[in-house]
């Protein structure tokens, strides 16, 4: 029997050997974590029948991750995570311009954001968990960003079948952070096909719309595809959702008090009869429902993954907060300061009569 909390060197990049770590708690779920990208890898979970399967969408090997065109699975992505508009933005009366890398636009941390470094890794102990913790020191000006970024991820899975995400950083100038999770989920299994049959409820009465980029408006998801208020097949809207590719990516202000740990989303699988619950404590939380895979990416196991394989909830600071006057403060980070971002993955059962 393997240890509860082993690890193996798995690569290496930069002259660093990469590792993977694995938990397990008593009910056998097992988490895979990775030094590339402080990412999640894979995380096996029970259905209604109390059979396992991994339900992340991931890559076997380093080499894939580090593509241009890795769709960031299982990552810790930053420095700034979702999109900049036109690549520029204002810092202590300093124009920072930085890469273009979607389109006209800067997207999660630039060519070489915090998905495609390796991370130190260490378990950590913890009374109601088995955890392990990452650490990245981004040097100044790494990806045109000003100040030294110390950055932490904390995985916690826990007896409860919980998946606890903390995240922090401190800064050695002033600068700007939004640090995210970007799994994609299939409660199916990884290798399982689409989630158009999977059932989505989103705690927000408010989008932003983005078009292509959130410019400050909130609009209400009333009356829109993006209403997600009760439980809702995520195949439903999505011709209505935008194009091309059909599908979301969009970002929701998540109902109540920002920086309290509160209900973000619901996500379950009449088929398998998993369910998911996220609660968070940011502003908001992309939902982006795999409209960019298609079919090139070849995961673990060989396992293809087409369009809408695997969705995505990523809470954060909303898109573009720092060329906002209303949310910038939101992702600017000072001296002496620490930026936190927690969240929660719940995982139980129910019945298909539920």
């Amino acid at each position: 029997m393997p240890h509860p909390n082993d690890s193996e060197i798995i690569g290496t990049l930069d002259g660093l050997p990469v590792q993977r770590f694995t938990l397990r708690n008593t009910h056998g779920m097992t988490a895979e974590f990775s030094e590339l990208g402080a990412s999640l890898s894979a995380l096996q979970v029970p259905d209604r029948h109390g059979v396992h399967a991994d339900v992340v969408l991931g890559f076997g090997e380093l080499a894939p991750c580090l593509a241009a065109s890795s769709p960031y699975f299982g990552a810790t992505v930053g420095r700034v995570a979702n999109r900049i508009l036109n690549a520029r933005c204002e810092v202590q009366g300093q124009t920072l311009t930085l890469a273009r890398n979607a389109g006209d636009h800067h997207l999660h941390g630039g060519l070489r954001g915090f998905d495609k470094r390796v991370w130190s890794g260490k378990r950590v102990a913890s009374h109601d968990s088995q955890s392990v913790e990452f650490e990245y020191v981004s040097p100044a000006g790494e990806e045109g960003y000003p100040g030294q970024l110390l950055s932490r991820v904390r995985y916690a899975l826990t007896d409860s079948n919980e998946l606890r995400v903390e995240m922090s950083a401190q800064t050695s100038e002033p600068t700007l952070v939004n640090l995210a999770h970007h799994s994609y989920w299939n409660l199916n299994g990884h290798d399982s096909g689409n989630v158009f049959d999977h059932e989505l409820q989103i705690h927000a009465t408010h989008f932003t719309p983005a078009e292509p980029i959130p410019d400050g408006r909130v609009l209400p998801v009333e009356g829109t595809p993006h209403d997600f208020r009760q439980l809702k097949n995520v195949g439903m809207d999505l011709q209505r959702a935008g194009a091309p590719p059909v599908g979301f990516d969009h970002n929701w202000v998540v109902d109540g008090e920002r920086g309290t740990l509160r209900p973000v989303a619901l996500l379950r699988s009449p088929a398998s009869g998993r369910m998911m619950t996220l609660v968070a404590d940011q502003p908001g939380v992309q939902f982006y429902s795999g409209n960019f895979l298609d079919g090139s990416h070849r995961g673990k196991s060989g396992a293809v993954y087409g369009r809408h394989a695997g969705l995505c909830l990523e809470t954060q600071c909303h898109p573009n907060s720092i060329n906002v006057p209303e949310w910038r403060e939101d992702v600017m980070l000072l001296p002496g300061s620490t930026y936190t971002h927690r969240m929660v993955h719940r995982f139980e059962t129910f019945d298909e009569t539920t």
